[in-house]
Formats: C-alpha cells, sequence, structure tokens
C-alpha cells in the first residue's frame, strides 16, 4: 500500500474513532432528535440556506464514512425540512456519501484485494462488469440490505463510479420517499423501528424481486425478437441434432445418447475430425519418428559408439495412416450407432432455427427438426493473403500427410505449437527447415525462457530460424521458389521445396446457413457463458466457438453444450475455463496449466515464482535428457498454485499432476507430501514445491531449535 492510500486511510479511522470516542452518536438519537425537533425548526427559519447546508454537509460525512445515523438524519430531514426540500437535500446527501465511501474504499482496497484473491474474484468480475449495474438496481430498491456494506462491497468490483452514482441515485428513491414522509410525521412516531410495517417489508422485497422478474421478462421479449418470422414445428424429430463428428462432437452425441435422448450425428467428411485425421493422431505419430531418428544420431550419448537408421520417408508417412486406421475404431460411426447414435454422411446446413437440410453424398437431401441444434464444425488452417502462395503449392496442417517425398527445403511459416512441432519434425527426417515467425521468438504465449530453451534446442538441430521477419511475396527466379521476407528494413530471399504455412486456424463458417440465420460470427461463432448463439436453442462449442483449441477443451465444451441443451429449461450451466492445460509436442516438450508469468505482470497479479532445474533431476540425467524445468506461480506467502509451465522430457504428463491440484484446490505442501516413485521424471513436480519450502522455512523457529539440540549436547 503506497503512502496516499496509508494517509487516506488513516484520517478515516481518526474521524470514525472521534465518532466513538467523544460519544458523537448521542446526537444521532431519536428521542434526541425529538426533543430537540422545535429548537433545529428556530435555527432553519433563522438561517434556512445555512441550516440546509450545514444539514446536507453532514449527512454526506455521516454516509461517506459509513457511521451510524443516517436513518435519523433522513427522519430529521423529513421533520425539519418537509416532504419536498428535505427530499431533495437527502436523495442527493446519501447518493454523493455512498459514492465517496465507494472511491474512498475503491482507493485503499480494491487494488490489494484484486491482486490477492483476482483469480477468485474473476467470475463476480466478469458479472458485474456485464450486469453490475442491474443488480446495484435490485439491492437499492430493498433498504433491508445495509447501504454502507453494498458501498463496500461494490467499491472492490469493476463497476464505474458513474453508472454507482446514477444508479444509486435512482435506486435510494424509493426508500428515501418512505423515511422522510415517516420523519414529517416524528411526534407521532415512538422510534425508528416503526417505520418498516410488515407489509411494508414485503412491498419492498417485492419492489426488489421486480427487476429479477423484469429481467425474465425482457429476456422472454428478446427471445421472441429474436425468433420473429419463423415458424418454430409443433412436433420435432430429433432431441438434439449435432453437426461435425470431431471431438465436441463426438462427445456432445455420446453424452445425449446416454440420457437417452433422440440425437443424430451429421459429418460431411470423417468421423473423427481434425484430431484423428489430420492434428493430434497424425502429427504425434511422426513425431516419434523423429524422435527415433534423434535418439540414433545421438548413440554416442547412450553409449553406443555408432548407429544409423535405413529410413524411408514414405514408409515413415504409411505408418502415420496406419495408426490413424487403428485409432479411428474409437471414433467411427459404428461404434457411436452401437452407443444409441444416428449418424448420418452429408453437408449439414441450417434452414430454420430448429431443422437442419442435409445433402447427401449421392446429392439426395432431407430435413431434420430438433428443439435444439449443436454446431460443433471445428477449425481449419488460417491461410494469410501472401501474393504467390497459391502459385507456389502451399502445404497446410491439413494437408502435409499426403506427403510420400521429404521435401529438401522445407520452409515453415509460423512459430506457434503446430508451427513448431512440424519443423522440429521435419528437421529431424531430413529437411532442411527454416521457420520464419515476424515475432521476436518463437511460442510468444509462453514465458521468454521457455521460448528460448526451444529455440536454442532448434538451432543446436539445425534449424534456420528467422524471427522478426513479416512474409510478403512468394517469387519464381529461374525455376526456383522463394520467400521474400521482411526482416526490420532489409528484405531477404528464402529458398525452397515445399512451404508449409502453420499461422493459426480458424473455424469453419462457411456453407452452413449461419449468415442466412443471421447468427454472430467473428473468426469464431459467438457464443454466450452457456455456448448458445445468437438463437439461444443453437449451440456451438470446440474449436467452432473457441476460445481455446484443444481437443480437450472441445470435449469439455462439450459436456456443457449437451447438457445445457437437453436440460436448460431446469438449470443451465457456465462453461469452466478456470483450469485449462495443454502442451506443445516439442523436443523439450512445453506444458502449462493456468497463468504464465507475462501473463501475471500484464494482468496485475502479486505472485512468487518458485522453478527447479530438470538438469539435477536423477531420471533426466539417467535417461540422457537433462534439460528444462518447473516453473510454478503461487500467491505471496501462500501455496495456492496459479499457474505451471513444464520444459521438459513428458511435461505433457507431469502436468497433469498440477492440474488436478489446481482442480481440487490443493497447495504445494501437499504436493510435496505425496510419495512420489524414484526415479521417475515425476519427482520434478515435488522437488519444485521442496524449493518453495525451503523459500518460506521458519528461520526463527529453526534458530531456536538450533540452539535446542545444542543444548542437548551437554
Amino acid at each position: 500500500m503506497n503512502r496516499t492510500r496509508w494517509i487516506l486511510l488513516a484520517a478515516v479511522l481518526l474521524a470514525v474513532v472521534t465518532f466513538f470516542v467523544f460519544d458523537l452518536g448521542r446526537f444521532f438519537d431519536f428521542q434526541t432528535l425529538k426533543a430537540a425537533q422545535d429548537e433545529i425548526r428556530e435555527f432553519r427559519d433563522a438561517r434556512p440556506l445555512l441550516a440546509s447546508a450545514a444539514f446536507f454537509l453532514v449527512y454526506v460525512a455521516v454516509t461517506a464514512l459509513s457511521l451510524p445515523g443516517a436513518t435519523i438524519m433522513t427522519l430529521a430531514g423529513g421533520a425539519v425540512f418537509g416532504l419536498g426540500w428535505g427530499l431533495l437535500l437527502i436523495s442527493f446527501a446519501s447518493t454523493i456519501g455512498a459514492t465517496l465511501a465507494f472511491l474512498i474504499v475503491r482507493f485503499i482496497a480494491r487494488e490489494p484485494v484484486q491482486r490477492r484473491y483476482g483469480d477468485k474474484l474473476r467470475a463476480i468480475n466478469a458479472g458485474i462488469e456485464r450486469e453490475g449495474a442491474f443488480y446495484l438496481f435490485a439491492l437499492r430498491l430493498v433498504p433491508l440490505f445495509p447501504f454502507f456494506l453494498i458501498n463496500i462491497v461494490m467499491a472492490l468490483t469493476p463497476i464505474r463510479a458513474w453508472t454507482f452514482y446514477w444508479v444509486s441515485q435512482v435506486g435510494m428513491l424509493a426508500g428515501t420517499v418512505v423515511y422522510v414522509n415517516a420523519g414529517t410525521q416524528l411526534g407521532q412516531l415512538e422510534g425508528p423501528e416503526g417505520i418498516l410495517s410488515p407489509v411494508l417489508i414485503g412491498s419492498f422485497a417485492l419492489l426488489g424481486v421486480f427487476p429479477l422478474v423484469a429481467r425474465h421478462v425482457l429476456d422472454r421479449v428478446r427471445r421472441r425478437r429474436v425468433y420473429r418470422g419463423w415458424q418454430r414445428p409443433r412436433r420435432y424429430d430429433r432431441n438434439l441434432i449435432v453437426i461435425g463428428a470431431g471431438a465436441a462432437g463426438l462427445v456432445t452425441s455420446y453424452i445425449a445418447a446416454t440420457v437417452k435422448a433422440k440425437v443424430t450425428l451429421i459429418e460431411r467428411h470423417r468421423m473423427g475430425g481434425d484430431c484423428l485425421n489430420y492434428g493430434c493422431v497424425p502429427s504425434k505419430a511422426l513425431i516419434r519418428t523423429g524422435r527415433l531418428l534423434e535418439d540414433i544420431r545421438r548413440s554416442r550419448d547412450y553409449g553406443v559408439e555408432s548407429a544409423q537408421a535405413d529410413f524411408d520417408f514414405g514408409q515413415a508417412m504409411d505408418r502415420v495412416q496406419q495408426v490413424i486406421a487403428r485409432v479411428a475404431p474409437h471414433d467411427s460411426k459404428e461404434r457411436y450407432e452401437g452407443l444409441g447414435v444416428e449418424v448420418l454422411e452429408g453437408a449439414a446446413r441450417l434452414t430454420t432455427p430448429w431443422s437442419v437440410e442435409i445433402t447427401g453424398p449421392n446429392g439426395d437431401r432431407q430435413t431434420l427438426t430438433a428443439p435444439n441444434i449443436v454446431l460443433a464444425t471445428g477449425a481449419e488452417p488460417f491461410i494469410p493473403s501472401i501474393p504467390g502462395l497459391e502459385e507456389a503449392g502451399f502445404l497446410t496442417s491439413d494437408t502435409v500427410w499426403g506427403l510420400r517425398e521429404c521435401p529438401a527445403r522445407l520452409l515453415v511459416l509460423g512459430g506457434g505449437p503446430i508451427g513448431c512441432e512440424l519443423a522440429q519434425t521435419f528437421q529431424r527426417l531430413g529437411s532442411r527447415v527454416t521457420q520464419v515467425e515476424r515475432g521476436a521468438r518463437l511460442l510468444p504465449r509462453e514465458d521468454p525462457e521457455f521460448s528460448s530453451l526451444l529455440m536454442e534446442r532448434f538451432r543446436e538441430e539445425g534449424v534456420d530460424l528467422r524471427l522478426g521477419c513479416e512474409a510478403r511475396r512468394v517469387e519464381f527466379v529461374e525455376g526456383e521458389k522463394h520467400l521474400v521476407v521482411a526482416c526490420g528494413e532489409v528484405e531477404e530471399r528464402i529458398a525452397f521445396d515445399g512451404i508449409l504455412v502453420c499461422v493459426g486456424r480458424a473455424a469453419r463458417l462457411q456453407g452452413m446457413g449461419l449468415e442466412e440465420l443471421g447468427i454472430r460470427t467473428g473468426r469464431a461463432i459467438e457464443v454466450n457463458e452457456f455456448l448458445q448463439t445468437t438463437y439461444p436453442n443453437i449451440y456451438a462449442c470446440g474449436d467452432a466457438a473457441g476460445p481455446y483449441q484443444f481437443t480437450h477443451v472441445a470435449a469439455h465444451m462439450a459436456w456443457f453444450a449437451s447438457v445445457n441443451a437437453l436440460f436448460g429449461v431446469f438449470r443451465r450451466f457456465r462453461v469452466d475455463y478456470s483450469v485449462i492445460p495443454w502442451a506443445t509436442f516439442t523436443d523439450p516438450e512445453i506444458a502449462r496449466v493456468g497463468l504464465s508469468e507475462q501473463e501475471a505482470r500484464e494482468k496485475g497479479i502479486a505472485c512468487e515464482v518458485t522453478t527447479y532445474g530438470i538438469d539435477d533431476l536423477d531420471r533426466a540425467i539417467a535417461d540422457s535428457d537433462a534439460r528444462g524445468m518447473v516453473k510454478v506461480l503461487t500467491p505471496p506467502g501462500k501455496d495456492r498454485i496459479l499457474g505451471v509451465t513444464i520444459a521438459g522430457a513428458h511435461a505433457g504428463d507431469l502436468i497433469a499432476e498440477f492440474v488436478l491440484a489446481m482442480k481440487a484446490g490443493l497447495g504445494l505442501n501437499r504436493i510435496l507430501g505425496t510419495i512420489h516413485i524414484y526415479p521417475t521424471m515425476a519427482e520434478a513436480n515435488k522437488y519444485v514445491a521442496g524449493e518453495w519450502k525451503k523459500a518460506h522455512k521458519p528461520e526463527r523457529v529453526l534458530r531456536w531449535l538450533e540452539r535446542f539440540h545444542a543444548w542437548r549436547l551437554g
């Protein structure tokens, strides 16, 4: 806390202490007010402006400091100034005072509270940013809620000060009218507690519920407006229609069938989607071949003087297809039909919010209806508009699997996870790889030390890294292909035989009727926290909706989409992105869950950083793979895990322990107290917990223990 905050806090505390020490509360007693009302009125009649100003300033001070007495002053305002003038004074004084209290608390406490508990308050902050005015208005309508407490709580949230002011001004008006009017009848009151009769309390409660009812009515009106012009079917063919048989679509239809819903799954191309056919499965199969070749080249590290491989690129690519074929039955039409899912092959197109037209492979068309539809159409490689790229015959992560000859010179465009995995793999398979990335480093979402670790390894293996270079155009010079890149102010030409474009993936949005129905899209389909699109009965999940384009996240989102679609009339669930892990399967692997250090700094989240070098781990040394690190972020002085990044062999497996710990609310002390098998790579997780513990050892206790043991020596 800076000096100004301390001074303001001290001033507020001094004012509050003075109020109680000198018993100033006696002037805000109901009986005192009744006894002195005649004298106060005489003063008002003699000096009306001074009386009004003094009353106004005292009221502002009482509410700004959250002192007891606002209720008595409200009654006094009615008794002394009457309903009209008293209401005007008190309405503005109470709102200004509340806003000052709001600003004081915000200045003193919001930053420290958000810094310390920001991750826990994330959902509350998002809700306040979205509907803060609505919730504040509902609270202000009910005088049973202590207004000073509302001031304090709201100050800790992201609600704007101006919004707080005008909503408070309007929301407190009804309650203020009741109390000021009661003050005009002060002589008939026995105490302030008599103002709120059970009937009046019930009326205020109903008034507070009114915004909730109004929002429900408005939601229904919006729904009717969204569906205006569409005729809802009287009967439906299915309970749920799912478009797309990738990870998201398969899990959605599986859950629907499990709960005995009548569900149809539509896929226009291949069951299993991108992950099985173009992404996770084939890339990991080829990465394994590349790793084997690298181990052979490093044979001396394992005590083998010489080792060679008779490598055939075509056979390696054939193995990739064999792996796909072996995994395919897990995602096959036969399996899902056996689970109770109707699987149809064809192109699906929305014709109404409840109907889908399916064009089969032979051109036959049929239309099915359902009360809810889930879009799980996946994503495809994003192709930048680079002149000459189309003519050069580029490859993507979707089409590279058709190669049967390894390009002698492969240019990889992009330094994200996909580009890095394929660049290293093709270098190991025999290509001379040049990787072009317009940013200053590879894997820019990770902390710089992990990027540096990977870049060092790439350079050791011979990958030509061109960082800070932007692709301008492709040129053909004497029958040879060149990519012209701008590295700063200088243009360079890079010759290549094949170019692999890996600059990201974009949701598949075309040809499904989204535009015709008016479903909002950007680079992905826009959804709310329940995964609903523009039409509340149409959901989207997986890569089609983002924000994380991972197979495991697609499956995670599918649960929310399916349950909300089938049971949303009873209860809806907000999709939970709080603990999302991922891994880049390079060598070394880089895996992360939660915050990185650079993200924590950008968000202003205070944290401690604890690291453990895998080069010190016995198993890594025994495997001649002693490189990498574990990095853990925790709140200052606490063992709660905010985020973890691991670089090293099997990092994608090692991160699972931290994912579970974060999901279950377990800290580093629990990991340190868990037995890990020796010698394994998993011990790195325990050792980083030990590093945190060493940094927080109780020095004073240890000094006393040292004296104790010395005393026992005699």
